[in-house]
This record gives structure tokens, sequence and C-alpha cells, in this order.
């Protein structure tokens, strides 16, 4: 057993699997989660590393999902959370069906922060912890034909800036925002995007860099972290760019059928 232990969830794949391999890769004991069977192949793949890997398969749209992961823990301390499940939802609002855009919400928003309010409590009581919540740019920019995903994303930036501020006193504890543009991962696939043009589009970063990026400042540290200058580029215009020319600009990279021929 490892001296430490970190929690990623979202770990099947993507932005998640690569922090759960940085996390391993560098001495920590992990538990894992998704909300499907294939986190246990993870799993396998990170075992590699000679650390202790558990797997949980659990739905973390819900208390009780959370609860069973949190259970897993066996009572043990804490030293890294990275909140990093999460998922899209492509096409007009109006045309969703309310329980789909209603998972968005529990799963991006309700069970992270459940999560956070679980885990960071007893950070604060020893002074001591790193948590890592995975926001997007998409929370600066009105996200139209993905207006739920960037209007949760929005939330998580704006909650973890606050709650930052609330444990100040505690400076021992650091909480990490990472803030990806579009990653070449699952997640436009589950978003029905594959016929927008960011869905399409062949210059999306890599999920093992935009993880790099997490993992350094969280281990750094830092408040924040735009993954990659353009990334940047597009949070500082979003605070300068009218909100109604944002949503026209994202219309055309995430309307169905924008895909470039």
């Amino acid at each position: 057993m490892a001296d430490k232990f970190a929690i990623i969830t979202g770990a099947s794949t993507g932005i998640g699997f690569e922090l759960a391999t940085l996390a391993a890769k560098d001495g920590y004991d992990i538990l894992v989660v998704a909300n499907e069977a294939l986190i246990q192949s993870a799993a396998a793949d990170f075992k590699q590393f000679g650390t202790e890997v558990a797997a949980v398969e659990a739905d973390l749209s819900t208390i009780e999902g959370v609860d069973a992961l949190l259970a897993a823990t066996n009572g043990r301390k804490v030293d890294v959370l990275c909140a990093n499940a999460g998922h899209g939802l492509g096409h007009g609002f109006l045309d969703q069906n309310v329980d789909d855009w209603r998972n968005v919400i529990d799963t991006n928003i309700t069970g992270t922060l459940y999560l956070l309010q679980k885990v960071m409590p007893a950070m604060v009581a020893r002074n001591d912890g790193k948590v890592l919540v995975t926001g997007s740019v998409a929370g600066y920019i009105p996200g139209a034909f993905q207006a739920v995903y960037n209007g949760s994303k929005a939330f998580i930036d704006s909650f973890t800036e606050a709650l930052r501020n609330e444990i100040k006193d505690a400076d021992g504890v650091t909480l990490t925002t990472l803030m990806p543009g579009p990653v070449d991962t699952e997640f436009f696939d589950r978003a029905d995007m594959n016929d927008t043009s960011v869905g399409t589009d062949p210059n999306k970063r890599d999920p093992a860099d935009v993880a790099k990026d997490g993992w350094d400042a969280l281990m750094s540290g830092k408040a924040s972290v735009f993954s990659g200058f353009m990334t940047k580029v597009q949070g500082v215009l979003a605070n300068v760019i009218p909100g109604s020319v944002l949503a026209e600009q994202h219309r055309k990279m995430a309307e169905p059928g924008s895909a470039k021929d």
C-alpha cells in the first residue's frame, strides 16, 4: 500500500483515464470510477505502475452512485481528488429529452458538488489535500446547440472560484479548476455531435496533454489552468466579446450538420 491515495472520476476513457495514469505513475494508490463496465479494463491498465488500484462502476449523477464510490474508500484518507466525471449533449435545447438534459446537470453539477462536499471537509480539517475539478472554457461561452453543457460548466467554473475563496484560510488545501477546450475523446460521439464542425475538427487536443496540464497545475497548487494556448486565448476573449457574438460563433461549431465536407 502506498502512503498516498487518489480518487479519479470519469476514469474509463479520455482525460480521466490519463489523470488516473498520471496518479498511478506518481505512486498513488487509486480508486477509479465511471458509469460503464469499461472502468474494469481501465483499472487493469493502471495496475502496471505497481500501486493499488480499485475500480467502481457507479452512476455519479445520483447521490447513491457517489455514496457507492465513497464507500469503496473504506474510510481511507483521500489525498487527491480529481472530480472529472461529466458529459455533454448536443442539438437544440427545445428538442432535447428532459431525462437527457437532467442527466447532464446531475452528473456535471449535482454529483460533483456532492462529492466535493463529502471529501473536502476532512481535507480542510487536517489542512492538507489537493482537488482538481474539470471545468471548461465552454463555461465562458454561451453554447448555442450545446446550451445545457456549457451552462453546467459555467456553473462549475464559477462555483470552484467561490469555493476556493471560502476555504482560503486552509492554505494546505488547494482546489484547481482545469479548463480545456475541445479534446479528442468520446465526448462528441456520446453527445451526438459527430455531424458538427467541432465534433469533426481534426485539431482537438490530445487528452494526455490536457491531463498533464491539469495534473501539473494540481500538484503545484494553481487555482486554475486553461489547457492549451488557443484555449487560454478563448477564455480571455470571452470576457470582452458580447455574449450574442459568442453564441453565434458557437452555433457555427455546434449546430447539427455544420461539419465541413
